[in-house]
């Protein structure tokens, strides 16, 4: 058992390293075309945050392992709902581009309700509780017309970068950090999808309940330190971008692309933790028009807060 805990430690280094390499080489990319802040936090920073969730849940896909990959998803998502733009807004009041609030929270809502609609109605198949590849592909269709609209959007984004380009990455080496970075993210994924399957039979407890609280918080750790660090740099506009566009990313392409991979079996018991995700979304929604309009105040971030202790101490009782 200590092995295992010491290698899903040394995959998830692997794994934070690797996104934070990946995200420096995609962002000096970007920026060098001088996209604005909410777009590279909505797509590249996303990218690269998401980047250990679409690992594990992939490679948990393609071995079988379905409950790691839902759960990795669904609770990496509320991770950065509830815990990371809790504590974020708790720290510091949160202000919101009005295209978030009418476009990015709502569909990140979306998401959240056709995974829940294809995963317990089974339109498709006529059998519930399959993710086929079939669905997989609407969420990736999905996931098209998301990205379409933020780089349609993006041209008239204005960048409040204060660096000069000559402090970006050089082109080759931004490539060389993107393809090391990617190195690192596979190999730290196969590490820590092996070694979670076997702390999860070791410890006698479900392939759910590691993938929702063990993998699911490390692999949400860039999103933590990129919004804090983005908060304190006074970047709300990266903060909220990286949490809404890495959960849009989260459930339709990597979801989307490991069930074209291979289906995924569905456990209805994910759908408690997907009530709580479509609320909490809904609340976003709603906290943008109470107290100061398109702002999550400090009061708003302890309640997202509180509401995360909450569902982790409802997990520990219903195991």
């Amino acid at each position: 058992m200590l092995i295992n805990i010491i290698l899903i430690t040394a995959g998830m280094a692997l794994l934070l390293k690797g996104g934070d390499i990946l995200v420096n080489g995609a962002s000096s990319l970007a920026r060098r075309k001088k996209i604005s802040e909410l777009a590279i936090g909505l797509t590249i920073v996303a990218f690269g945050t998401s980047a250990p969730e679409f690992i594990i849940s992939f490679v948990a896909s393609l071995d079988s392992h379905p409950e790691i990959a839902l759960g990795n998803v669904i609770g990496s998502n509320l991770f950065n709902l509830l815990f990371i733009l809790g504590l974020t807004g708790l720290l510091m009041p949160v202000a919101v581009q009005k295209n978030t609030v009418r476009f990015e929270i709502p569909f990140s809502l979306l998401a959240a309700v056709v995974l829940f609609l294809l995963a317990n109605f089974g339109f498709i198949y006529g059998s519930k509780y399959i993710i086929g590849r079939i669905d997989g592909a609407i969420f990736l269709v999905l996931f098209g017309l998301f990205i379409f609209y933020v780089f349609k959007t993006m041209k008239s984004g204005e960048t409040s970068d204060s660096e000069a380009p000559s402090k970006y990455l050089s082109l080759p080496k931004s490539i060389i950090f993107i393809i090391l970075g990617l190195v690192m993210l596979i190999v730290g994924g196969r590490l820590v999808v092996k070694s979670a399957v076997e702390l999860a039979l070791a410890l006698n407890v479900s392939e759910k309940i590691i993938s929702l609280t063990i993998v699911a918080i490390g692999t949400s750790l860039p999103e933590l330190i990129i919004s804090i660090t983005a908060m304190i740099k006074k970047k709300s506009d990266l903060a909220i971008g990286n949490i809404v566009g890495s959960n849009i990313f989260n459930i339709l392409f990597i979801l989307g692309a490991s069930a074209v991979a291979r289906p995924l079996e569905y456990s209805p018991v994910f759908n408690h933790d997907l009530y709580l995700l479509m609320f909490g979304t809904l609340l976003l929604f709603i906290a943008m028009f109470t107290g100061k309009k398109r702002m999550l105040d400090r009061w708003e971030g302890a309640v997202f807060l509180l509401l995360y202790i909450g569902y982790v101490v409802f997990l520990i009782i219903r195991h």
